[in-house]
């Protein structure tokens, strides 16, 4: 028995459904802010994460898939879906086109972490990823997205936002936090103390509890924003009051990669009990120049699947199911099942959802499957039936039987449609 690899989960057809709800109703939002697809490849090169991630965060650190092809490439399977997006917009000068640039993407991401609820070392995103608009407003469309696609699916949830500033206001940001944190350095973890001389904002992200509790008297970066930072900071607050949309400013959020300027955000809840965050993004204007590109500025957000579904199931959010069959052709003996057979088949080719019996059940057998499966309608195929070419159709609701003749049998049900 060869089971499936830690930290993986199989979405088995009687759970599928689930999914294609979320991504329906995900393409038709994007669709209603006129996003276009995207898609990129599973595996990129190493570099791309190291330059676009940053190689001071926990994904390059500690979480990433990486291996060496057979051409001694360094190749990593995707951590997150911006650097593979930000890639692509420049390899296809897509910043030659019309812009804003307004995308949107399903895909698997992969993460070498411990294994917990909602959160698997291969899960999957639905991500969102603007480029070209650089006001306050691309961020508030961004945050509108997400906010419409969680409301839709029946979640409530709190907004908090942040703002990064830009490399000037980090600056003099991570100076103020230096001098901080500087007489608490023995009680941090290695990480951090490494963090410390390379990247001391992201010690502000340490999931470790001393760390923690050490940076929990730190400065705010808000307090440290230039005025260009702080009015689009303002902007933004701005525009989300305006689309009645309630937010709370938290100076903690930095969010886990380097690429993120100014606005950062997340949208938590409290349906698992203790606050957890469902959606997070923010902006980054210096990613696309610095993976080599002409500098554009971009925004966007990234939201787990299974973790979105998980969280839908505990506050009782309501998925419909898929349509169910229309019509199960019960059939009796060998010549009877090659005619229902193809009865299913033009039936099929005219939209209509049929099943027929490939088990080889006794007429019984047959009835109660068709019941299992949902099936609005029975239509029976026997020796009698045959010869007088007509179909005996039973609406499974009530029971009200109906004789159909074999050349009316496809219109009786395509004009049920």
């Amino acid at each position: 028995m060869i089971n499936i690899p830690k930290g993986t989960k199989d979405v088995l057809p009687s759970d599928i459904y689930k999914w294609h709800y979320f991504e329906n109703c995900a393409r038709k939002i994007a669709d209603d802010y006129n996003l276009k697809e995207i898609r990129t490849p599973v595996f990129e090169h190493t570099e791309l994460f190291l330059r676009g991630v940053g190689d001071t965060t926990d994904v390059v650190n500690k979480e990433m898939y990486t291996f060496e092809d057979k051409g001694g490439r360094s190749i990593t399977l995707k951590p997150e879906g911006t650097a593979g997006v930000a890639r692509s917009f420049i390899e296809n000068g897509l910043h030659n086109g019309v812009l804003p640039c307004k995308t949107y993407y399903f895909s698997p991401v992969f993460r070498y972490e411990r294994p917990q609820a909602g959160r698997l070392r291969e899960h999957h995103q639905f991500g969102v990823e603007i480029y070209g608009g650089k006001g306050a407003d691309t961020d508030a469309e961004v945050i509108l997205i997400a906010y419409d696609m969680l409301t839709k699916l029946g979640l409530s949830v709190e907004l908090n936002i942040n703002s990064m500033g830009c490399a000037t206001c980090k600056a003099a940001y991570n100076k103020a936090l230096k001098e901080f944190l500087m007489g608490n350095l023995d009680g941090m973890c290695e990480t951090c103390k490494v963090r410390y001389e390379k990247n001391p904002l992201r010690i502000l992200d340490c999931k470790e509890e001393g760390c923690k509790k050490i940076t929990s008297g730190a400065p705010a970066i808000t307090d440290y924003l230039c005025d260009e930072c702080k009015e689009h900071f303002e902007q933004l607050k701005g525009y989300l009051t305006a689309n009645n949309l309630p937010f709370k400013v938290n100076p903690r959020i930095v969010r886990g990669l380097d690429y993120y300027t100014r606005t950062v955000f997340e949208f938590v809840t409290t349906a698992l009990g203790s606050q957890g965050t469902v959606c997070g993004g923010g902006r980054y204007d210096k990613l696309i120049e610095t993976l080599g590109g002409t500098p554009t500025c971009g925004a966007g957000f990234g939201m787990g699947i299974e973790r979105v579904l998980m969280l839908m199931e505990a506050v009782g959010a309501k998925i419909p199911e898929e349509n169910p069959v229309k019509v199960y052709i019960a059939s009796m003996g060998d010549e009877e099942f090659v005619q229902s057979f193809k009865f299913a088949t033009e039936l099929r080719r005219n939209g209509v959802k049929t099943e027929i019996d490939h088990m080889k059940r006794g007429i019984k057998a047959q009835f109660k499957y068709a019941d299992k499966i949902k099936a609005e309608y029975v239509a029976v195929i026997g020796g009698d039936e045959l010869t007088k070419k007509e179909v005996n159709v039973k609406r499974m609701s009530d029971g009200k039987t109906e004789c159909v003749k074999f050349e009316d049998f496809i219109e009786y049900f395509t004009s049920k449609e």
